[in-house]
């Protein structure tokens, strides 16, 4: 059964990527453009608020902007040709060794600071999106044509033993934490220090995300208009939503096809099913393609990187050459004689 499901899944999208070529002539380029600006723009400003939680964690240290912007960028760029959000290791390494003297936990928990939006903002739009009866229930998952969404909604139990397992992990590994490091929590609460701070935190990270994801809105608007769907305040969301249930499931690269899958059940009241299928496909293609030349040029002009490889490699060079220097700190504690 999973086996026909992956391929009943692979076959609808391979559909739709036919369907996209070949209404591409009728794609309004003007609305294209605009719409991958207003999204590079949206990266932006999601970069801006994640430079200011890191300024509120490292007030005395120098943060040069340029480098989270690229650190940000070329992960999300990453992120749409890798699955399970594997960009988020090269962010953590570029932005960790961007910002003097700081540690892995805080930097990470600087990135877990995004998400309080990200929920405050979820909930409300997958209450409208249910709310307007073209939106999928939950249990109606299982029909779809995404092996990564289809296959939980069929299993529940598998699901509930998934969840279980993970959060029982999660809990191991805070108590082993919580016993063996103590300075792992201590850069960890210094990473979420800007939520500390109720109107810094609203008005230097709420407040940009916000800005952001007016200018994401906006971008979606753009490419609704695009591929002939109509932009709207009702599509927009319903976008939204679509992207809110790809989050939490981001097997495939930028949870490519789970949004598909979703775009078309949506929208087939609004146009055609060709029409919808190029739009559900194109909307994707030009996300990823953007963001990752857009991602790869910061590596090189931004970094001096010449490939995602490179960062790889250099990052764990970087770990081993922190590992060992903290060997050798402890070892010159023990020597005799050491205060």
């Amino acid at each position: 059964m999973a086996r026909a499901s992956i391929l009943d899944g692979a076959g609808t999208f391979l559909d739709a990527v036919r369907s996209f070529f070949d209404s591409l002539a009728k794609v309004d380029l003007v609305y294209l453009v605009m719409g991958m600006v207003l999204f590079i723009a949206y990266l932006s400003m999601r970069a801006r608020a994640l430079y200011n939680a890191l300024r509120a964690a490292y007030p005395d240290e120098p943060i040069p902007f340029r480098r989270v912007w690229g650190a940000f960028i070329a992960a999300y760029g990453f992120n749409n040709v890798v699955p399970a959000r594997g960009g988020d290791v090269i962010k953590l390494f570029l932005i960790k060794t961007s910002v003097p003297d700081s540690t892995y936990p805080a930097v990470a928990a600087t990135f877990m600071v995004e998400g309080v939006f990200d929920l405050t903002i979820a909930i409300p739009v997958l209450l409208f999106a249910f709310s307007q009866g073209v939106f999928p229930k939950p249990p109606d998952f299982s029909q779809l044509q995404a092996f990564d969404l289809s296959f939980f909604a069929r299993d529940p139990q598998l699901l509930l033993f998934c969840l279980t397992a993970s959060a029982i992990a999660l809990l191991a590994l805070f108590a082993f934490l919580s016993r063996r490091v103590v300075a792992f929590w201590h850069d960890v609460r210094q990473g979420f220090t800007v939520l500390r701070d109720r109107r810094l935190y609203i008005r230097t990270v709420w407040l940009v995300q916000f800005g952001g994801w007016l200018l994401r809105g906006a971008a979606f608007w753009c490419l609704l208009e695009a591929f002939g769907i109509g932009g709207s305040v009702r599509n927009v969301m319903l976008v939204f939503g679509v992207n809110a249930v790809a989050a939490v499931v981001p097997f495939t690269p930028g949870g490519a096809g789970v949004q598909q899958a979703l775009l078309v059940t949506v929208f087939a009241s609004s146009a055609s099913a060709s029409t919808v299928a190029a739009y559900s496909v194109g909307q994707q293609i030009a996300i990823a393609a953007v963001s990752l030349a857009v991602g790869f040029g910061a590596l090189v002009f931004v970094f001096g990187f010449r490939s995602f490889r490179d960062v790889r490699t250099a990052g764990r060079e970087h770990r081993e050459r922190e590992r060992a220097a903290a060997a050798a700190a402890a070892g010159r504690a023990g020597e005799p004689g050491a205060t």
